[in-house]
């Protein structure tokens, strides 16, 4: 009897400590399911049973959300593909299949993404979005080559734009756009400029000379009428002479370049401004190397100069500095030369800072003018000149302010040649 109640004992206990155990799991599956308050008294079965309808639920509008997407992917104006860790193409939409002439529909078993679209640029921007774990841009003109060897055919070129997204375990989707007519209406509104600009040049010219034959003829009392129409005609003339600047170099595809000194060139702007700047007592202060050679278009990169030196002067008040700094620097394992230009203005307001590029834009109280306001209006398009000339050579520019003088400060980047590197430098003292 002893034994038996030993073991019935025992028995009791195990079974107490298992339902214990399942109560446990039970309460946690419960809580891990989230069930709904009005539900929480009903049995355990009954519980389990909304659990689960709740659930079926969920994953119904789970793959209803998935379809959507799927279908929103397939049927957007936009190309898109996804790649996984080995750049092997896993899925693309038709768009995207047009764009990079893939032939392929079947994705069960992945193929090298280069070895269907032979684009080495899209193959570069997957592999910095991955690498980066953040979102990428890049554009390039695609040139589709097919990739059998037995049948080269090259296709049409056009212009892409891609759109890199880092997703989970090394996968990539990258989206596509073609810029064609984008490009087109580009180059559409650049012929247009140059029209009109061309077509005003020689009435502008007109103009001038019967205002400056008129201001030596009439009653002295009016003269200052006919120095205003020779001022605004003087910065109309300016104007189109700028517009035909930039659409000149819209239109420069290959020029010759030649090493030149870019501190020379420096002081050679700003000898130009100089009578302007003593006007005003703003003085001139440059650090950096006696000389710095690199391979320029000489009369593209000294206007760039003069129209960072003269934008500084127009902003900057009287009796102030105008800052200049060049020197050496590695940009991702390119070497160049840095510019920096900076002022003691007012400098930019904030939501002024992505748009200073852009043409025509102005900012009435972003900037604090100095001197005569008729003489100090520009035409609004000097940065986007300084901007064309900078990608022209490849570089970079950019547009903050300086946290000393609060002034606006302009920063280019310019790449050199390896072989321009050893000519120089002498640091000034």
């Amino acid at each position: 009897m002893l034994s038996f109640f030993a073991g019935l004992f025992i028995g009791l206990l195990f079974l107490l400590v298992a339902r214990l155990r399942s109560g446990a799991r039970r309460k946690a599956l419960f809580e891990r399911i989230r069930l709904q308050p009005e539900v929480q008294s009903f049995s355990y079965e009954a519980q389990i049973a909304s659990a689960i309808a709740n659930q079926s639920t969920m994953m119904g509008d789970l793959q209803t959300e998935i379809d959507e997407v799927d279908r929103v992917l397939r049927q957007a104006p936009l190309g898109y593909l996804k790649v996984d860790q080995e750049n092997r193409l896993l899925w693309c939409n038709a768009k995207a299949r047009q764009l990079l002439g893939i032939e392929q529909t079947d994705y069960a078993s992945p193929r090298l993404l280069l070895a269907l679209a032979r684009s080495y640029e899209l193959d570069h921007l997957i592999d910095q979005t991955r690498e980066r774990q953040a979102e990428c841009k890049s554009e390039w003109t695609l040139r589709s080559i097919s990739p059998d060897p037995a049948n080269v055919l090259e296709g049409p070129a056009y212009p892409l734009s891609g759109y890199g997204i880092p997703l989970s375990r090394g996968h990539v989707g990258v989206f596509l756009e073609n810029r064609q007519e984008a490009v087109i209406l580009a180059q559409q509104r650049d012929r247009w400029t140059s029209d009109v600009a061309h077509e005003l040049k020689t009435p502008l010219t007109s103009i001038r000379l019967v205002g400056e034959t008129l201001r030596n003829r009439i009653d002295p009392e009016l003269v200052h009428w006919a120095d205003r129409l020779l001022r605004e005609v003087n910065r109309l003339s300016e104007l189109v002479d700028d517009m035909l600047s930039l659409s000149h170099l819209e239109q420069r595809q290959q020029e010759k370049l030649e090493d030149a000194d870019l501190v020379a060139l420096l002081y050679q702007a700003w000898q130009s401004l100089e009578p302007q700047a003593k006007l005003q007592e703003k003085q001139f202060d440059y650090q950096g190397p006696d000389s710095a050679i690199a391979s320029v278009n000489n009369g593209l990169v000294y206007r760039m100069l003069l129209n960072l030196l003269d934008n500084a002067l127009k902003y900057s008040p009287p009796n102030q500095t105008i800052y200049v700094r060049l020197e050496s620097f590695d940009k991702g394992g390119s070497l160049g030369v840095l510019l920096d230009v900076f002022d003691c203005g007012a400098g930019f307001l904030e939501k002024d800072l992505p748009y200073v590029f852009d043409r025509f834009y102005r900012s009435d109280i972003s900037r604090t003018r100095s001197g005569d306001d008729e003489i100090a209006k520009g035409t609004g398009l000097g940065l986007s000149i300084v901007q064309k000339i900078v990608e022209f050579h490849q570089g970079t520019v950019q547009a903050k302010n300086h946290p000393d003088t609060g002034g606006a400060w302009l920063q280019v980047w310019l790449p050199q040649s390896p072989d321009t590197v050893d000519k120089k430098y002498s640091v000034s003292k």
